[in-house]
């Protein structure tokens, strides 16, 4: 497994020897950097099978149509941000047509608790809504030595600065965080990965790696501080816009 993205917007090659999977696109203007560290690494990017993506954001979709040409994967997402990876990120409930990314057509729909192998290696998608309508954590494990790993790489669970009461965001958001914090919660994690470097302080972790430090980012509290933290940010925002209650 391995880190191929920006610092901050991540992309990951997870590799076997039948092929591999690669992880979000980033932005449209690191595809070429992608790329370029994948084959730093020894690997060629025509030996990734399949293109998976976190959530149908310009900043981790931006790169996938052009990923997609030169590897020839197969591209796989969830059915409900199709429409918006299809529309390249125009008429989002959020940011309408002001975030947009080259559109591009889907090989395969995942669905909740749906695993795609390749070889030994499976990559498992977990529908988390929220932050888009299909923003998916992908779940796999990695063996080193006698050892194997709970990996997690988290989609986002960010609220911005969604609508949670009277008129929604998007009708059913508060509903899909709600369901999306309680599947996280029940998830195991030893390394903990997400769509953002800061979300799982990648550059901390990665400078400890640099200084000897082989486990650094095996983090099983630090994933249950980021779920943790994200949650009451939610709860916060929800209690917030929420009227008054009477007393009598």
């Amino acid at each position: 497994m391995y880190y191929v993205g920006a610092t901050e917007v991540t992309s990951f090659l997870v590799t076997t020897s039948k092929g591999h999977f690669l992880l979000d696109g980033g932005f449209v203007e690191t595809a070429p950097q992608i790329e370029r560290n994948i084959a730093e690494l020894g690997f060629n990017l025509r030996d990734v099978k399949f293109l998976l993506n976190s959530h149908a954001h310009y900043d981790h979709a931006g790169g996938l149509a052009e990923l997609k040409k030169l590897s020839g994967a197969r591209f796989v997402a969830s059915e409900r941000d199709a429409p918006l990876l299809r529309a390249g990120g125009r008429g989002d409930f959020r940011f309408g047509d002001t975030l947009t990314f080259p559109p591009f057509e889907l090989d395969q729909i995942i669905h909740d608790g749906e695993s795609i192998q390749i070889g030994d290696q499976k990559m498992t998608a977990h529908l988390t809504p929220g932050h888009t309508k299909g923003c998916t954590t992908w779940t796999t494990k990695i063996s080193d030595g006698t050892k194997t790993y709970d990996v997690v790489f988290i989609g986002s669970q960010s609220t911005l600065d969604y609508k949670f009461v009277g008129q929604e965001s998007y009708p059913g958001i508060t509903s899909d965080f709600e369901n999306s914090f309680a599947l996280l919660n029940h998830l195991p994690c030893d390394i903990f990965l997400a769509s953002h470097g800061s979300f799982f302080h990648f550059v901390e972790k990665h400078e400890r790696l640099l200084h000897g430090d082989a486990n650094a980012f095996i983090d099983p509290e630090g994933y249950k501080t980021y779920v943790r933290e994200s949650e009451r940010e939610f709860r916060h925002k929800l209690a917030q816009k929420k009227p008054a209650q009477n007393s009598f």
